[in-house]
């Protein structure tokens, strides 16, 4: 096991040097010239020229890419053209909004999605399982701003039962933490959700006609051990896989849940960035984005030889 994760970490590297390569390709061969898009059409040549010397764009492409790759394995990711911050300290300062938002969708729409999903598999082809299939493709088919500000104008408005916007850090007021992210965690994870037990329904549904499962039914063993002990964890590959990228994707995606409830994570300073033609900041996302999926990769990878001995070997 342990050789398995040395040999998956050491594979990131490469992949690692890859996006970075990518990510720096993407932003300066793009069309356009970023140092007349961040000043503007309106701005002198002499603006434009102090901006491009700023951000070393008037240097040649392969100078450009040696410091690049030099500041990232020093994490310096620049510095911000709008607030003069550190943009890795910016990226910090914003990103615990985010994580705590997609962990808790995730966590919630585990709890709601594997067990819907295995009775629905369970009861294939019946009432149940038709029922449960309906609500998961209503769920996997509305957008996430309509469902939130439908919660905001029912729960918020009309009922006054939840605040319509705004976050609280766990460190300040845990209850109040929660509070807040009850609306935002219910309206990203009702599309996950369904997402997850649909691909739990489709697995688990798969594996219960293996003979093993058979077998296991045929020796007296409980319905509920041979739905979670033998069909789920053998299923369980296709749904980690779904999960796992799932997360990655929450960290980059959550732009429309952030806009609409005023959360102020990623998404908001991506939107913020791309607006104000923070190329530091634009550029430094993109790389982060990107490395969260390569983790969730080998997280992914290493979870399969948890669950499946063949993998590790």
């Amino acid at each position: 096991m342990t050789g398995y994760v040395l040999r998956r970490i050491i594979a990131t590297i490469p992949v690692l040097f890859v996006v970075s390569l990518l990510v720096f390709g993407l932003m300066r061969l793009s069309p356009g010239d970023p140092a007349r898009l961040i000043a503007g059409m309106e701005a002198e040549e002499w603006q434009v020229d102090a901006i491009r010397e700023s951000l070393g764009l008037n240097r040649p492409l392969p100078i450009q890419l040696g410091i690049w790759f030099k500041n990232i394995l020093r994490g310096d990711l620049g510095v911000s053209i709008v607030s003069k911050h550190d943009v890795l300290g910016l990226i910090l300062q914003w990103l615990t909004p985010t994580v705590t938002l997609a962990v808790l969708t995730v966590l919630f729409s585990l709890i709601m999605a594997l067990p819907l999903g295995v009775i629905a598999a369970w009861k294939a082809n019946s009432w149940i399982d038709r029922t449960i299939m309906v609500f998961a493709s209503l769920g996997f088919s509305i957008p996430v701003f309509w469902l939130g500000f439908m919660l905001i104008w029912l729960f918020a408005i009309k009922l006054d039962l939840f605040p319509a916007a705004g976050y609280i850090a766990p460190t300040e007021d845990f209850l109040g933490f929660f509070y807040r992210m009850a609306l935002p965690v219910f309206a990203t994870g009702v599309i996950f959700m369904a997402l997850i037990t649909r691909m739990t329904r489709a697995t688990v549904l798969e594996t219960l006609r293996e003979d093993y499962v058979r077998t296991a039914r045929a020796k007296g063993l409980a319905e509920n051990v041979v739905l979670i002990r033998h069909a789920l964890r053998n299923a369980a590959l296709p749904i980690i896989t779904v999960v796992g990228l799932g997360f990655a994707g929450l960290l980059g995606g959550l732009v429309v849940t952030e806009q609409v409830f005023a959360i102020p994570g990623l998404g908001r300073l991506l939107v913020n960035s791309i607006v104000a033609r923070d190329f530091p900041v634009i550029q430094a996302m993109v790389l982060v984005i990107s490395i969260v999926y390569v983790f969730m990769n080998l997280v992914i990878d290493i979870t399969y030889a948890y669950f499946d001995p063949r993998v590790r070997y």
